[in-house]
């Protein structure tokens, strides 16, 4: 299938188009219908009228944004008229909602009137809570913006201008930082006089570049003071101070070329005249003024971006245009200020010097993405982008007087952001908050792992944590110089070398000597095996708590911890519970790791266990006794099992919200629940299921992973003497920081 028959496919099959409006209240009864509409939709109404402010606590208009579009300039086709423009604002909206949770109304004109443009727009006024204009040709997209800002007071922004200016304003901060030049010394050569080239020219002034250092070009060539033909008012503000005429005249000496015009535009002899460590961003689509690979073939010192995907460092809208209407829309500015798009501008730059996600890392594989000449923008999908750039958006417009609703506690802003992405954030950062407060010793066994570095990196950067790292000291110390990082005062034990090994040798054989270990194999054991050493530091008090499993089988990680540790004396069992998160839920299954075939007995003691590990989430548990019984629909003896586990938990944890035996099914149905099993202190709101066997709670927990799409986060052990964690082999950094979290707080309450 061609791409034209797969794009047309994809905008036309089952609902048309790509967007959808939903409704976000009840509306099942006739008692929701009178709420929503006649006779209680005039409560709002009555209060709007009396207080206009009102229409953001009552209606949409705060999260509501209008993409403006008369199909003048769409994206690289051109003039083809605002019906034929549609399918791109809608997909504008797709990305707002996608990327930010905003919402857009997609608003195409049928005029090339300006005027009729700013008088609609500003009509449209009380539905919205921002303006995107896009896809108008310049020069009229200026005069629109700037006659809109003047009359609106809500924040109007002309993405094709400002949105290109600003990711490229962030990429040229970090690539000025790289080759050490002075900003207020560089020489710029801006190639297109549109709306993104006297945007990109304009913003650059605002962060220091000297105006006379700036010559901007159009196809004319150089527009210069005096010049008459192809000029209006917003080329005359720009116009140069100079004998050049022609690109090529201008381009010798440059610093920084920027372009936003055609295929072709910089020749490669062109680019051999620009100073040393040229800055050069090519943003023509879908043909950039210079191809990478050209650029390079002439410079090996340049440093180079365009606005395609498949090269290095691209300058892409969607970092901007989502985030910054985001922070602009949640404290109710009433503009877009310089000021909030110089702090988009730092948060994006900032953004690239900090450690990037496996999750990124495997969207663009194969690519080396550490801070450099190769990586000076985020990458589009880089999920944090998000929670950077819309705080510092936010905190700009207090800052600088246009926010209406200032943000009180901007850690709870970003918390709050962080769970637009999912309920897995939401959670975690609830229990990432609570290591923070009381930061632990975590000891690695697996030091010398990439993965684990770059973790320890966000642990200690993030306060989270304070990190001990087992392994080769000069392959460590090596690997953070390689990988950048700054870890220089990081713990790291060599446990062929420690000065603590006789000590814990001793120990060792003190555990184990009448089970089996010899003093030669308890010494072998504690110098060539990092998670005998990790748990014995974590026996000893010389740290508290070990995370250990991302490059080892489960069981070489657990028996150490078992054979040293154990399991707590008033405990049977050690037990292993996982945290499924879904989009809108989050539900803990045990036990799926540990225990084959548990007693009852043992039952009661994993559900008391795992509901004591939720509350750590600020969880209130409700648990599930599973069976294929229902409160003894079936006599089996399995099913008998459960209900005298269930019994065991009433009486030992009487305050406990639990029920069984019973199906999954019906402990997630509250209609069901109500209607066949109303004396249940389960509601069909189960968020704890306890498995009766590994067997089924292991098979689950992996469908619920692959077939579900829940992500799995443990196993969390339970029960050991002191805390002991264990990682999954080909875990991401992500998932090392969660379960970080987990074992930090876990020490933090630790009354084993």
């Amino acid at each position: 299938m061609s791409m034209r028959e797969e794009a047309l496919k994809y905008h036309s099959s089952g609902r048309k188009g790509k967007i959808e409006v939903i409704t976000t209240k009840p509306c099942a009864t006739s008692h929701d219908l009178a709420l929503a509409y006649s006779p209680g939709v005039a409560e709002p109404c009555l209060d709007i009228e009396k207080n206009p402010a009102d229409a953001y606590e009552y209606t949409a208009k705060g999260n509501l944004v209008g993409v403006v579009s008369n199909g003048t300039a769409v994206l690289g086709l051109g003039n083809i008229g605002a019906l034929a423009g549609k399918p791109v604002m809608e997909g504008k909206g797709v990305l707002f909602k996608t990327f930010a949770d905003v919402d857009v109304f997609d608003i195409e004109l049928d005029t090339k009137d300006s005027d009729e443009i700013i008088r609609t727009v500003k009509l449209l006024e009380p539905t919205f809570g921002g303006i995107n204009l896009e896809d108008i040709k310049g020069p009229e997209c200026f005069y629109i913006e700037e006659e809109l800002k003047k009359i609106m007071d809500i924040p109007v922004f002309h993405d094709d201008q400002h949105g290109t200016a600003i990711i490229a304003a962030a990429g040229m901060l970090n690539a000025i930082e790289i080759v050490g030049k002075d900003v207020t010394k560089i020489k710029m050569v801006v190639n297109g006089a549109g709306a993104a080239g006297i945007a990109c020219a304009n913003l650059a002034i605002t962060m220091g570049i000297d105006k006379d250092n700036i010559i901007l070009c159009d196809t004319k060539g150089v527009i210069y003071k005096g010049r008459t033909e192809g000029m209006n008012e917003y080329k005359e503000r720009l116009a140069a101070n100079t004998d050049a005429r022609t690109l090529a005249e201008a381009m010798v000496g440059a610093d920084i070329f920027f372009g936003v015009s055609a295929k072709g535009a910089l020749t490669p002899e062109v680019l051999k005249t620009m100073a040393k460590d040229p800055i050069v961003f090519a943003m023509a689509n879908p043909d950039p003024e210079i191809t990478p690979p050209e650029a390079k073939a002439v410079r090996d010192d340049v440093i180079i971006g365009t606005g395609r995907s498949d090269y290095a460092n691209q300058v892409n809208n969607v970092l901007c245009f989502p985030f910054l209407f985001r922070g602009a829309l949640d404290v109710q500015a009433s503009a877009i200020n310089d000021e909030m798009k110089l702090a988009a501008v730092k948060a994006l730059a900032e953004l690239a010097k900090m450690d990037v996600p496996d999750s990124v890392r495997r969207a663009y594989a194969g690519e080396s993405i550490e801070f450099g000449r190769e990586y000076i923008i985020p990458k589009p999908f880089d999920p944090r982008v998000l929670l950077h750039v819309a705080p510092a958006v936010a905190q700009a417009a207090m800052d600088s007087g246009v926010a209406r609703r200032p943000i009180a506690d901007m850690q709870k802003y970003c918390d709050s952001l962080e769970a637009l992405q999912g309920r897995s954030k939401q959670v975690m950062r609830t229990l990432i908050n609570k290591a923070k407060a009381n930061p632990k010793r975590i000891v690695f066994p697996e030091g010398e792992d990439d993965k684990i570095l770059r973790a320890a990196q966000i642990l200690v950067n993030e306060k989270i944590a304070i990190p001990i790292l087992l392994g080769d000291e000069k392959l460590i110390r090596d690997r953070i110089e390689e990988m950048k990082l700054e870890l220089g005062d990081i713990q790291i034990l060599d446990p062929r070398e420690c000065v603590n090994c006789d000590i814990y040798v001793e120990k060792l054989l003190e555990i184990r000597q009448r089970k089996g270990i010899t003093p030669t194999g308890a010494k072998r054991r504690m110098r060539s095996n990092n998670n005998y050493f990790g748990a014995m530091m974590v026996q000893n008090g010389d740290a508290d708590t070990m995370l250990s499993g991302i490059s080892h089988h489960y069981p070489e990680t657990i028996k150490p911890a078992l054979e040293i540790i154990g399991k707590h004396e008033e405990l049977s069992k050690v037990h292993g519970m996982y945290m499924m998160v879904f989009k809108k839920k989050v539900v803990f299954i045990a036990d799926a790791t540990v225990t084959i075939d548990p007693t009852a007995e043992e039952l009661a003691e994993t559900a008391i266990l795992t509901a004591e590990e939720v509350r750590k989430f600020d969880i209130v548990p409700k648990v599930a006794m599973l069976s294929f019984s229902n409160f003894g629909s079936t006599s089996h003896p399995f099913a008998a099992k459960v209900k005298k586990a269930t019994a065991l938990v009433k009486e030992q944890a009487p305050d406990l919200i639990i029920d069984g035996e019973i199906q999954a099914n019906v402990a997630l149905d509250p209609e069901l629940m109500a209607n066949q099993y109303p004396f249940s202190m389960l509601k069909g709101d189960a968020n704890v299921f306890i498995f009766p066997d590994l067997q089924s709670g292991n098979i689950s927990y992996k469908l619920l992973s692959k077939l579900g799409g829940a992500e799995a986060v443990g196993p969390i052990l339970m029960g050991t003497k002191k805390p002991v964690h264990v990682l999954q082999r080909g875990d991401d950094v992500a998932d090392v920081i969660n379960m970080a979290a987990v074992a930090v707080v876990d020490a933090q309450g630790n009354k084993r």
